[in-house]
């Protein structure tokens, strides 16, 4: 009897990111509106799959800052890229295929502090911003 591939879902390739990205206080694993798994922080987006068509398969989109993100796709662009799509959003695009577990860690811990800051920012102003809740990421 053959043996058919099993085909892999994006829950199966979000797996590893959510076990890391759980570790990280206040963090939540859910769906977006269109079933894509994300990671919040406060109801506000911190990491998901990237669903844009302009994005390749199985592409994680973290919150990350915009000067820092130019010097992780400089050091290493088999790992992070970005999509005209994407670029005016402070995000970064990781191939899940190719980032090792430290370096997802850390990009990680730095999009729970960029979220974490970004819902002390909306608290102390006293409004609520989309938190990229209906873009498509």
């Amino acid at each position: 009897m053959k043996h058919r591939p099993t085909k892999r879902t994006h829950a199966d390739a979000f797996e590893m990111v959510s076990a890391v990205g759980l570790t990280l206080l206040d963090v939540e694993a859910t769906t977006r509106y269109d079933g894509s798994p994300v990671l919040k922080v406060g109801g506000i987006f911190m990491a998901g799959l990237a669903t844009h068509p302009s994005a390749e398969p199985d592409t994680l989109v973290v919150r990350h800052g915009l000067e820092e993100r130019e010097r992780l796709i400089e050091d290493a662009p088999e790992t992070y890229y970005m999509t005209d799509y994407y670029r005016s959003y402070p995000l970064i695009l990781a191939r899940l295929s190719r980032i090792e577990p430290d370096a997802l860690r850390d990009l990680l811990s730095v999009s729970w502090r960029l979220t974490v800051t970004k819902i002390r920012k909306r608290g102390e102003h006293g409004r609520r911003d989309s938190g990229y809740r209906n873009e498509r990421l």
